[in-house]
């Protein structure tokens, strides 16, 4: 029981603090995109960074407690992968949609002006291709999990910075099509906190959760074939 709550405890505060710095950067850029001529590849860029960056830094500093996995995509492929028992899973599952919740309030509250950090198709994304751009980014972070976090090795005490890399890629190509949500919690709080959940919503789930899927499957296959030199 112990372990288990220092894992929801863990998870809470690293993913309210992951995602309040996310989203304190997507609101400064999308603010001041806003009051000029919208959206830029500067705008892009600055939100990359800051969810990149956030995720190197609360990686790392979570890394030893809980794993710092703070999106239940992550956790789905830690769980069907075996690096997370079931419980262990639901536990972090429940403490990481609850952080994303309470981030997007402070965040919310903290900042003038409306909550503008919501994940939502743009730039004449359909649903259909919304739901495989969430599905190829979120395998390419949760194949990266897998390799540096799940599997130990000499450069394991450094993966923090190639997880964030990799959201750091992955959002520099989503965030104009999808808002590069890539985590169903990150999608989910400023929704909830904005009493908005956008039709197509769904798409925020099972994206990510068929990425997951695809990151397992090609995961253990690598694993059936022995691949290391």
């Amino acid at each position: 029981f112990r372990n288990h709550l220092i894992a929801m405890i863990g998870e809470f505060v690293g993913t309210f603090l992951f995602l309040f710095f996310s989203f304190a950067g997507t609101q400064v850029a999308n603010t001041a995109a806003s009051s000029t001529m919208g959206p830029n590849v500067g705008t892009l860029l600055y939100i990359s960074l800051a969810f990149g960056f956030s995720l190197v830094v609360n990686a790392w500093i979570f890394f030893r407690v809980t794993g710092g996995l703070f999106n239940p995509a992550v956790t789905l492929g830690m769980f069907l992968i075996g690096a997370v028992p079931a419980v262990r899973a639901v536990v972090v599952f429940i403490a990481q949609l609850l952080g994303a919740m309470a981030s997007a309030g402070v965040v919310s509250a903290v900042f003038p002006g409306p909550l503008r950090v919501a994940t939502q198709l743009g730039m004449g994304t359909s649903k259909s291709r919304g739901l495989f751009i969430e599905m190829f980014l979120t395998a390419e972070l949760v194949l990266t999990i897998f390799m540096l976090a799940a599997e130990k090795h000499r450069s394991t005490f450094i993966a923090p910075i190639g997880i964030g890399l990799s959201l750091f890629i992955a959002e520099l190509v989503g965030v104009g099509y999808t808002g590069g949500s890539l985590n169903p919690a990150r999608s989910f709080g400023p929704a909830v906190v904005n009493h908005s959940f956008p039709v197509y919503h769904w798409i925020y789930w099972v994206g990510p959760g068929l990425g997951s899927l695809l990151a397992c499957g090609f995961y253990k296959m690598l694993k059936s074939l022995e691949y290391e030199t």
